[in-house]
């Protein structure tokens, strides 16, 4: 089914939420402001915010949109928006995030004050209800405890019904559902650009037209040198995403992109950098509604660093034994 374009953008969208709690399910949900205590060490606390509830046929793909925001921190603290999905016999996790900056004065204000974001499609592929959760994944980078304050925030369906690929599959690039391993790839100035995540090309019904969503999560200093002696607090890289579009004999119909040039600091750590770009299908001249996309990192200066494609060794729960993984970098396309 073709949709406005208005309703596909959903980064930009404001929505009425319904208010709910940690362990009710609804169409969507908001996260209650609060001040949350963040234990030292690097024990992650890992709290429950709301969670959405869908009844899915076995064909059906839906996207997921959660969004927080965090500022206030009485010291740098790891902020990570972790959605965890579940289905029959199926689940699908994603986490994306950062560390805030201590709220001093000579801090940058995006960088003391910031939004976490975290996008992707569900596809369980069998009927049921799918139920996804947003955590709060948060811990202190010091010696002492950390206060910060959550803002608020929210998670929705932005949309329970997007096309699929002719072949039945999601339009998705990332590591997998049920992920079970970490991986990063290695940025430095010997590295060949990295072209990651990608789609291979697909074939769609006709469509007007792709929004297509890259988001990246770029890590400085790595690997860490002994004694956390980094030579350069920071890296330089531009990421940048490509969208294509084919014709019947197989040669390229039009193809656009967008980027962004960024610097990831060292004290950040890690650093969600999201892309968005809307993409009109070409009907003449032999084209088809036949795509591909990909994401392209370049390493412009300053330290070795890496893409975080997924993340490994996460705790269930605060002070749990058990752990998972989760998706990082991943990229994905809702046709309209």
């Amino acid at each position: 089914m073709k949709r406005l374009i208005t309703a596909l953008t959903a980064a930009a969208l404001t929505c009425t939420a319904l208010v709910a709690t940690a362990g009710t399910a609804a169409a969507s949900v908001s996260f209650t402001p609060r001040e949350v205590k963040v234990p030292p060490g690097g024990v992650h606390s890992v709290i429950a915010l709301g969670s959405v509830s869908l009844a899915m046929t076995a064909t059906q793909t839906a996207y997921v949109y959660s969004t927080l925001r965090v500022n206030n921190a009485s010291y740098r603290t790891l902020i990570d928006n972790e959605v965890r999905c579940t289905g029959p016999s199926w689940h699908k996790n994603v986490v994306m995030g950062q560390n805030v900056l201590a709220a001093t004065p000579d801090a940058p204000a995006n960088l003391k004050d910031i939004n976490v974001t975290t996008r992707f499609l569900v596809h369980p592929g069998a009927a049921g209800t799918v139920t996804c959760t947003t955590y709060l994944r948060t811990a202190s980078l010091g010696t002492t405890s950390s206060l910060v304050q959550l803002v608020g925030g929210s998670m929705r369906y932005a949309d329970t019904s997007v096309a699929n690929t002719l072949t039945g599959a999601p339009i998705q690039a990332d590591d997998g559902d049920n992920v079970s391993r970490g991986r990063v790839i290695a940025l430095n100035p010997g590295a060949t650009p990295v072209r990651e995540p990608a789609h291979d090309t697909f074939d769609t019904a006709p469509v007007t037209g792709l929004s297509v969503f890259g988001d990246m999560e770029l890590m400085a200093c790595h690997p860490e040198p002994a004694g956390y002696d980094c030579p350069d607090n920071f890296v330089n890289v531009q990421v940048t995403l490509f969208v294509n579009q084919w014709k019947r004999d197989g040669t390229l119909c039009k193809t656009d992109s967008t980027s962004i040039t960024t610097t990831v600091r060292r004290d950040v750590h890690h650093q969600v950098v999201p892309l968005h770009l809307l993409f009109p299908a070409a009907t003449g001249g032999d084209c088809i509604p036949r795509f591909n996309f990909y994401v392209k990192t370049d390493w412009l200066g300053g330290s070795t660093a890496a893409i975080q494609m997924a993340a490994s060794g996460l705790t269930d729960s605060t002070g749990s034994t058990t752990t998972h993984a989760a998706v990082m970098s991943h990229a994905f396309a809702v046709p309209y």
